[in-house]
């Protein structure tokens, strides 16, 4: 769990800095850095879709995901949680709600690859390295979206805590699964495919609901599983 508490940390403390420079970095600079934020999460996005091999799994893991989420409505859930908070801490941001910091803090921080895979090492084996490597990326990340979006995305960090300590305790439940890489990689994919939509919402080319998506993560070893029985 250190690893997982470390990242929280980075978070907290970028989120930190990220306010304290808000007030002296002119709207150009902050707009500039947000779309480069933006384009960075494309690229992480594409990269990892990219190492799935079956098309059929991604898609219908993430139709289904998306049923699923969307009957839940976990966005909804997300921001109720964000507006909980906004109302607590009665914070006013000039670029958009502390709500909407925290929906999106939460999303860049908790869903692709680095995390699941991270969190299953640590948990299993120990091993913290690929944790430690992504508090260093959230570092940089939360300093600059908190710029423009303000304190919501610091309390993104709890989000962090409840989502990637989850994964770690729960790892030992899941090591069969990491036994095969190519399920792995198929869950990479999925996920990655999501920090693709992120990173479109971060550019305000789309306003997709990118946390009703996330239980396509869950249908992936499902439809893995499934496609093992047909003839392609």
């Amino acid at each position: 769990m250190i690893a997982v508490l470390i990242n929280v940390a980075t978070v907290i403390a970028g989120s930190a800095v990220g306010l304290l420079l808000k007030k002296g970095i002119p709207e150009r600079i902050s707009n500039a850095a947000m779309i480069a934020i933006g384009l960075c999460t494309l690229y992480i996005g594409i990269d990892g879709a990219l190492e799935g091999e079956n098309t059929i799994v991604l898609i219908l893991s993430l139709v289904f995901g998306a049923i699923a989420g969307t009957l839940i409505d976990i966005d909804k859930l997300l921001d109720k949680a964000g507006k909980f908070l906004e109302e607590k801490v009665k914070s006013k941001n000039n670029k958009g709600t502390l709500a909407q910091g925290f929906v999106t803090g939460s999303l860049l921080f908790c869903v692709g690859a680095m995390t699941i895979v991270g969190s299953l090492n640590a948990g299993l084996t120990g091993d913290n390295e690929l944790l430690l490597t992504k508090s260093i990326l959230d570092l940089i990340s939360s300093c600059m979206l908190s710029c423009t979006l303000g304190i919501g995305v610091m309390f993104s960090a709890v989000f962090v805590l409840i989502y990637q300590g989850g994964l770690v305790l729960l790892s030992g439940l899941l090591q069969t699964l990491l036994t095969d890489s190519a399920l792995v990689a198929e869950i990479t994919s999925a996920g990655s495919v999501m920090i693709i939509a992120l990173g479109l919402n971060i550019l305000g080319i789309t306003k997709i609901k990118v946390a009703n998506l996330l239980p396509g993560i869950l249908f992936v070893p499902l439809f893995y599983w499934l496609a093992g029985f047909l003839p392609l």
